[in-house]
């Protein structure tokens, strides 16, 4: 599978939509988590729209932190934040002129307390209709359309800065390889170097088993085998469609498993300086790994 298709199957979590009309706007975070834990702030009267707008979401998106936020714009909200029915203070005015010619006179009536009667502010259209009901439901659908696009696109950029990285991780790889045979060469030669200086008689057969020790111990191409493993299972990962971030995770500790047994095996100087960048790719990659779904 080419490295392009890899990309077009990956996405990050961090990402934002907006949708909006002159009645409602819906805006969509999403930012990296472990799981998928999603969050509704809409006002009350769309409470019944949560159940569905909610299976929507767990249908496009599997693992991320989001917030989705719906707001009811009133059409007089440039003005004030108030809107009086005139027809039920009328109405109320003259319920009182009704009380007032039963009992008496009676003590005027404070404009705040005219408030706090019952439809006397009127809090704008109400969400019941099913007209706006299905205009929530729409505008959702299309931010969360444009959420998972640019989560898309941003992944396509993790994908590639991942896959940068992997052919630096290769390039390395190969350079330690080839310095693998002075590697026990350098053993030999240091151990014979302090018998020498020991000026004492060696057993063959001895320094022979010690060799062949030395030699287990300081090879190296068992790590570098498991490290062309897992990057070509990191590369294959990338290509399936889903979730995918936590298992590319995992192989990253894998990877710098293996770079730091190469680390503590190293007695050559390239050999060293090259696990130290191995390392260092590696993590470099498990910090991008950390924003991809």
């Amino acid at each position: 599978m080419t490295n392009q298709m890899a990309n077009l199957m990956t996405n990050s979590m961090t990402a934002f939509a907006r949708s909006e009309s002159l009645s409602i706007s819906w805006e969509i975070r999403s930012v990296n988590h472990r799981y998928l834990d999603h969050s509704f702030k809409i006002p009350e009267q769309f409470r019944s729209l949560e159940i569905q707008l909610r299976d929507l979401l767990k249908q496009q998106v599997f693992r991320g932190k989001v917030d989705c936020l719906l707001r009811l714009h009133h059409a007089n909200d440039t003005q004030t934040g108030l809107h009086v029915n005139d027809a039920q203070v009328h109405q109320l005015r003259h319920a009182l002129d009704q009380i007032s010619q039963i009992i008496g006179n009676t003590a005027p009536l404070n404009p705040l307390e005219v408030l706090r009667f019952p439809g006397i502010v009127d809090d704008g259209p109400q969400a019941d209709d099913d007209a706006l009901l299905s205009e929530a439901t729409t505008l959702f659908v299309t931010a969360l359309k444009d959420l998972t696009a640019m989560r898309a696109r941003e992944g396509k950029v993790l994908a590639q800065i991942i896959e940068d990285k992997l052919s630096v991780l290769q390039q390395l790889t190969a350079a330690v390889r080839l310095e693998a045979p002075l590697i026990q060469e350098r053993q030999k030669a240091r151990l014979v170097e302090r018998l020498n200086e020991l000026q004492q008689e060696v057993d063959t057969g001895r320094l022979e088993q010690e060799l062949v020790y030395l030699a287990q111990k300081s090879d190296i191409v068992e790590e570098l085998d498991r490290l062309d493993t897992h990057v070509e299972e990191i590369r294959s990962t990338l290509a399936e469609p889903g979730a995918k971030g936590r298992r590319l995770d995992f192989l990253m500790q894998e990877l710098n498993r293996e770079a730091n047994t190469l680390s503590s095996k190293a007695v050559a100087a390239n050999t060293s300086i090259q696990a130290v960048e191995l390392k260092v790719v590696i993590e470099q990659m498990r910090e991008q790994i950390q924003n991809i779904e």
